[in-house]
């Protein structure tokens, strides 16, 4: 007599997991491997870049604008005065009475005059300066317009030159030495107010490399 083994009761057929839900989880489970760190370079471009276009969104503000001062030309107005009154004594003194001393005396004021007008005229349309938070402009020129830029971080020194008769006005010569190379030194004449501009000149330099230098000390 033959004997059937029993079935499982309240056990359904064993089901085996297949390879390919073992493999998934497998996979799942298997942890990620970190990534690459980045070399010195990538880093150095990354921060550069980043500083690029914040550098971009930066507000350039506007600090100071000038140009050829009246003032400057004063001493050649008190020469002008004097010469005029020099020869009108003279004329009297020596007792000239003809038309033709008066004529030449007339002549010798108006061409004085007339120069010295005309100097403080081109000086004053010719040259014009600018000075932002981040550059130097210099425009000159009067029919041909030419306008160069440095860089305040290019400048290197700023030193003021002055007469004795610009002393008492104040007023002078701002001599500024950069890394430039169109512009390695270059002399702003005649600036009112002059040892307040060179000071602002300086602190802008100043300011600025010390902010160039903490962005390169970051990166």
């Amino acid at each position: 007599m033959s004997t059937t083994p029993p079935d499982d009761q309240g056990f359904g057929p064993s089901e085996d997991p297949s390879p390919d839900t073992f493999g998934a989880n497998e996979s799942d489970a298997a942890p990620k491997e970190p990534s690459a760190p980045s070399t010195p370079m990538e880093r150095f471009k990354e921060a550069a870049k980043a500083r690029q276009d914040q550098d971009e969104d930066e507000q350039e503000d506007e600090l100071w604008e000038g140009r050829y001062s009246s003032r400057a030309m004063i001493g050649k107005w008190i020469l002008a005065g004097f010469i005029t009154v020099a020869l009108l004594v003279g004329i009297f003194f020596i007792g000239v009475d003809k038309g033709w001393a008066w004529l030449t005396w007339l002549a010798i004021c108006v061409a004085m005059w007339g120069w010295f007008a005309m100097q403080l005229a081109y000086r004053k349309l010719t040259c014009k300066y600018r000075l932002t938070s981040q550059r130097f402009v210099h425009e000159s020129g009067l029919l041909k317009r030419v306008i160069d830029r440095i860089e305040v971080i290019d400048i290197d020194d700023v030193s003021v030159e002055q007469r004795v008769v610009e002393r008492i006005l104040g007023v002078g010569t701002v001599k500024i030495t950069s890394s430039d190379r169109s512009h390695p030194e270059l002399s702003l004449r005649g600036i009112e107010k002059v040892k307040n501009v060179a000071g602002l000149i300086d602190d802008t330099r100043r300011k600025e490399r010390r902010r160039r230098g903490l962005h390169i000390e970051a990166i």
